[in-house]
């Protein structure tokens, strides 16, 4: 009998987990409102694509560098608040981020154990689009500050 409550409390607790990634708004793909963002000093993620990776989230981001080059980034990890690498970015190489609600969460981008970025992600009510607020300081140490408007693909 201990063991059919081990296996079951086991599985409520993968099933769980997958709805509550399953039901992160967001997961799918997001495109760059070039027209409602501002990016003063700081590189611009032209598309950004938040997918499962089992128990963890992959985001991939293809966007410019404030130099102008063309770059694409991924980062997976969970949702959780603790530093994962991120590959195919100069400007950082650990990104994290944290659940605050269910529709909004918190990141920052570190370079070298220093954080270069921080800042919040919220999707709106409707689920169509997301607002990226951020600010820090670039590889040169100038400050950067951005808001970025996603609408949902």
């Amino acid at each position: 009998m201990r063991i059919f409550s081990a296996g079951t409390t086991l599985a409520m607790c993968v099933v769980g987990a997958t709805v509550a990634i399953a039901a992160n708004p967001q997961i799918g793909t997001w495109k760059l409102n070039e027209s409602k963002s501002t990016a003063a000093g700081a590189a611009k993620n032209n598309l950004v694509v938040y997918s499962e990776a089992g128990d963890s989230v992959k985001v991939a981001i293809d966007g410019v560098g404030p130099d102008g080059s063309a770059y694409h980034s991924e980062w997976t990890g969970k949702l959780d608040g603790k530093d994962y690498p991120v590959t195919g970015d100069p400007q950082t190489d650990s990104r994290s981020y944290k659940v605050v609600n269910p529709t909004t969460l918190a990141f920052q981008t570190k370079k070298g154990g220093k954080v270069m970025l921080s800042g919040m992600i919220v999707v709106a009510a409707d689920g169509k689009s997301r607002t990226v607020t951020a600010s820090g300081t670039n590889a040169k140490g100038e400050k950067v500050t951005q808001t970025a408007v996603y609408d949902k693909q």
